[in-house]
């Protein structure tokens, strides 16, 4: 990992969860020498993530679930010793600009901020092509943990879930909330790898995404107006073709030509996994 030695670091402690990540480690690590701590976390990993890690000079910890909460990421923020409250978690398939770098350097250039987070967006790179329209990733990923935790939710019975958090965002410990959310505008770039079992994985996300459809279980998005769009977008009969279209026209992925069109199609065919599911779980309540 490069040094930064022509300026102060940034006093955030990033962590990045890993499993089986050899691939993508080291792209991910290269840009994080700007802040004063990077930690992986990894769980059982079978190749050589840990050791490139260590090799690179960041700590490791090794993470073993227990079935029952807290999941990956509040474990993280719960039981690390780490030098600063405020963390950044960033994917192993992410790689943090050089713009999301300064706009979190800006943040901390008078002390912490008054905010208890902010949201990051990320651009995709899809086949290796940066995708300049489409569907836009964005996760509150930047927090204070003293505020802002990942909540327990009632999904430990569902299929397909696993030792990490889903599909939602943490929220504002009751104590805070009417603390602020910020957003930043520099941008990460997911990069996403089609050979890693696209099909296995997605199929146990949409397993799971459907049972917590049908629990109701989700929990409230800390923006108001993003839990309406969220609530509104799962009422929609036909996801698949509203994702596809929301991603290829209305977020005008057709600019993106053929990988801007295939990656919309990708977009449907997960939402389509999530009501095959659903329709299944109802044949069988049919028959018992």
């Amino acid at each position: 990992m490069r040094q930064n030695k022509s300026s102060a670091r940034i006093p955030v402690s990033v962590i990045i969860v890993t499993k089986n990540e050899e691939k993508a480690i080291v792209q991910c690590l290269e840009n994080l020498s700007h802040f004063n701590e990077v930690i992986v976390v990894d769980s059982q990993s079978e190749d050589r993530t840990v050791a490139i890690a260590r090799k690179i000079g960041v700590r490791v910890y090794d993470f073993i679930w227990n079935g029952q909460y807290p999941k990956k990421r509040q474990w993280c923020l719960e039981h690390l010793d780490l030098q600063h409250d405020w963390v950044f978690f960033v994917d192993a398939d992410e790689i943090v600009t050089d713009e999301v770098v300064q706009d979190i350097s800006q943040l901390f250039k008078h002390g912490d901020p008054v905010e208890a987070g902010f949201f990051i967006g990320a651009d995709y790179l899809w086949k290796g092509q940066l995708l300049s329209h489409g569907l836009k990733n964005n996760k509150l990923v930047l927090l204070d943990r003293r505020r802002i935790e990942f909540p327990v939710i009632d999904d430990l019975d569902l299929e397909g879930m696993g030792e990490i958090e889903g599909h939602y965002q943490p929220v504002l410990k009751p104590a805070f909330s009417g603390d602020g959310i910020g957003q930043l505008k520099g941008k990460i770039l997911h990069h996403i790898d089609e050979s890693k079992n696209w099909e296995k994985r997605h199929q146990r996300y949409a397993k799971w995404e459907a049972g917590m459809n049908a629990k109701d279980a989700w929990p409230l998005d800390p923006l108001p107006w993003r839990a309406f769009l969220k609530r509104v977008f799962r009422a929609i009969p036909m996801r698949h073709i509203a994702a596809f279209l929301h991603c290829y026209l209305l977020k005008l992925g057709f600019l993106d030509g053929f990988n801007g069109f295939d990656f919309a199609l990708s977009r449907a065919r997960y939402y389509r996994m999530i009501s095959s599911v659903s329709a299944s779980k109802k044949d069988e309540a049919r028959i018992f």
